[in-house]
């Protein structure tokens, strides 16, 4: 299976910004094509980064994305204006977007359902919290948000991403034994939901992941790759978590 490293530069970067890393980044990559690479820079920086990356191996991504196709929605980009700028994927369903701006289980399946029939690939993130998985709730938090987020889902062009809140950001990372046990769950949900294509779809480990720990973490056999946050963001840092291997 091919791995699948993804950058979320949140709310960093600004277009001179963009460019400037992939300058310097894409050809620290350029050779790599056993890793689909994918950054998600903000909205304003999305068509100079595509600029960038055309005729390279390195994706597009959008942070997030708005159902609906067009009106008085203001402030939201809707999927055709995110196929415009360049992207091929959107991040939706990421925890920071459920914890501050309220997006419900609902609020996330439209928006992915909106992403697919677009055409876009849905990188989909879930995970709980560090009460809930003190509490012992990991499994149950996760289910819901699996069952709820990719409701009416097919498994085409579909990524999933386990985003332990507890590790995000924090500098905590879940141990390899944690990640495993927690996508191993997630792969025995994904069978219930799409039979044997569960077996080809990438579960991505997202929380702290870094140079250090990223071959750790890759050596679990349910684990299919990276969605990095603040790692993601100096060139060199990143093309190490490209080049793990």
């Amino acid at each position: 299976m091919k791995s699948f490293i993804a950058a979320n530069w949140k709310m960093n970067k600004t277009i001179s910004e963009t460019r400037e890393f992939l300058r310097e980044f894409i050809p620290l990559v350029k050779n790599v094509s056993d890793v689909d690479i994918v950054i998600a820079p903000p909205f304003t920086a999305l068509s100079a980064a595509a600029e960038a990356m055309k005729g390279t191996n390195v994706q597009l991504a959008a942070q997030d994305i708005f159902w609906e196709e067009k009106g008085a929605f203001t402030g939201e980009v809707a999927p055709a204006m995110l196929l415009d700028a360049g992207c091929t994927h959107v991040i939706i369903g990421h925890s920071e977007r459920r914890q501050y701006f309220h997006e419900d289980d609902a609020a996330v399946n439209k928006k992915v359902k909106a992403a697919h029939k677009a055409g876009l690939g849905v990188i989909f993130c879930f995970g709980e919290s560090l009460g809930e998985r003190e509490a012992g709730k990991t499994f149950d938090v996760i289910r819901r948000e699996i069952d709820k987020g990719l409701e009416g889902i097919g498994a085409e062009n579909l990524v999933v991403a386990y985003e332990p809140i507890w590790a995000i950001g924090t500098g905590k990372t879940a141990s390899p034994e944690q990640a495993q046990e927690v996508h191993a769950f997630v792969r025995d949900i994904l069978r219930r939901l799409y039979g044997s294509t569960a077996d080809g779809l990438r579960i991505l480990y997202g929380g702290s992941v870094t140079p250090e720990n990223i071959s750790a973490l890759m050596a679990c056999p349910d684990v299919n790759g990276g969605l990095v946050g603040g790692a993601s963001l100096k060139t060199d840092s990143f093309a190490k978590l490209v080049c793990y291997k």
